[in-house]
């Protein structure tokens, strides 16, 4: 590609496609070379373009209209100079018409920063994870347990439902009573020679509870 310095001089529509494809951001330089303001504003353009330029993140390049007339008609180009911050897939970002000087000076910059951070385009989905935590309170809102519960409760409403004895909140008396029936059975079978029999008839079964 025929190029000055850190600027890149546009020939065709294929080399600006391949140019724009290749860079996460490209900064045009539309402009003619009989008009004033265009020669006027140059150096700065140049400037900024050794100054920000980065492989395959932030291109500079100029297209003259005259001798592109049909990516200027693309673009929408009628007025020179005209400064367009380009995306990848060709899409303008921002357009700044005139020999402004300070609103290309912003807008370079701005470019420089999006393009040497990286940043991909936004987007949701994924996998998500999540394990046991805890949320941070906050001055109205106490703390709270996320993905999943704990503790004594948790392990007794499951020992209260593998015993057969429902779900639900378990108070002191219950527990007592569920602590009992479980040695009662544990005892009961450990010591007969057939374990599921002596359960069905243990005293201790919740089916013959209250008998």
């Amino acid at each position: 590609m025929p190029s000055t310095s850190s600027i890149t001089e546009i020939s065709s529509s294929k080399q600006l496609s391949t140019l724009l494809s290749s860079h996460t951001t490209t900064i045009l330089d539309f402009h003619a070379p009989w008009c004033g303001p265009c020669h006027t504003i140059a150096p700065l353009f140049s400037s900024l373009a050794t100054q920000h330029a980065t492989p395959q993140r932030l291109a500079f390049a100029k297209v003259d209209v005259d001798a592109q007339p049909d990516i200027a008609r693309q673009y929408g180009v009628s007025a020179m100079p005209t400064f367009l911050v380009v995306g990848r897939s060709g899409g303008v970002k921002e357009t700044i018409r005139g020999a402004n000087p300070g609103a290309l000076k912003t807008a370079v910059e701005k470019a420089a920063r999006e393009a040497k951070s990286g940043a991909a385009p936004g987007g949701a989905g994924g996998v998500a994870f999540q394990s046991k935590g805890r949320t941070l309170g906050s001055a109205t809102a106490a703390s709270r347990q996320v993905g999943g519960g704990g503790g004594l409760e948790s392990w007794m409403r499951g020992f209260r439902t593998g015993m057969g004895l429902g779900s639900g909140t378990v108070g002191r008396g219950g527990f007592v009573e569920m602590v009992v029936r479980f040695l009662g059975l544990y005892f009961t079978t450990l010591l007969s020679l057939d374990a599921g029999a002596a359960a069905e008839a243990s005293p201790f079964s919740v089916k013959n509870k209250g008998r």
